[in-house]
């Protein structure tokens, strides 16, 4: 038996809202420990993992391990009944080929329950080794989402250069140039609206424009986001959720050619 209970359904909408646009179908698995769910793009260009550790929840259990193939519309539209106040629990059977979520409003005056088939999806685990990194900032995550819109006017990747005075965002394209540039904030009384960044060594480099742009939906989880960078390894865009875990983003790096 499974089941997880989330007091307020809007994270998960977030969640979902966070990934639908990268990911057309996702494995959850399901273990004592939490859920977690890792899928590459369906580009193969970005890789997607979601934490949520089993503490997090209401209440949870799990008696033993369980994958859940999901198509993320068909989820997404199931997620869209519930209302943002209602308690969400999803349950499954161990050997279910459905798994069910139940809405309750928060005076329980309203109880709704829907099913949902479950997929057998092929998938590969990639292992993602742990990595020093040259340089890894921090700053408000509605800073990053408004940064990524901006600079899509202008061209169709993003350079993103750390220095220790703080972190510049730069576009060229046909109508021309834009550069952001963010100090770094020694004293914020609040650490959300802090810009921080955690040099080694300066790290300067070109990702695609729209995936950043896709990464940015995850805004609405975090008060904060944290891009960390080394020279030839992907970039990693984390949102801390809540006090239940995170998602995090892995991109690679555009190798700029000459004819650019």
């Amino acid at each position: 038996m499974f089941e997880a209970r989330l007091p307020q359904s809007h994270i998960f909408k977030k969640i979902l809202e966070a990934v639908k646009d990268l990911l057309t179908e996702a494995t959850f698995d399901c273990s004592d420990s939490g859920i977690q769910l890792q899928a590459m793009d369906n580009a193969h260009v970005s890789l997607v993992s979601l934490n949520l550790r089993s503490d997090g929840f209401d209440k949870y259990r799990c008696d033993r391990n369980l994958s859940m193939g999901i198509n993320l519309a068909s989820m997404t539209k199931i997620m869209k009944c519930a209302g943002n106040e209602d308690t969400l629990t999803m349950k499954a059977q161990d050997n279910a080929d459905t798994v069910t979520f139940v809405f309750e409003s928060k005076n329980q005056d309203r109880v709704s329950d829907y099913e949902m088939k479950l997929m057998n999806l092929d998938r590969e685990y990639l292992g993602i080794p742990e990595t020093d990194y040259a340089c890894v900032v921090k700053i408000p995550s509605g800073e990053f989402a408004r940064i990524c819109r901006d600079l899509a006017q202008f061209g169709e990747s993003i350079n993103i250069a750390c220095t220790k005075e703080g972190v510049k965002f730069s576009a060229t394209g046909d109508i021309g140039s834009a550069n952001i540039k963010l100090a770094q904030t020694a004293n914020v009384d609040k650490e959300e609206e802090a810009v921080i960044v955690e040099m080694q060594e300066p790290v300067s480099l070109n990702f695609a424009c729209r995936y950043l742009l896709n990464f940015a939906k995850a805004a609405p989880l975090s008060n904060q986001v944290s891009l960390s960078m080394s020279l030839d390894v992907p970039l990693v865009v984390e949102f801390k959720i809540d006090d239940i875990g995170h998602i995090r983003y892995y991109l690679a790096p555009k190798i700029e050619t000459d004819d650019n």
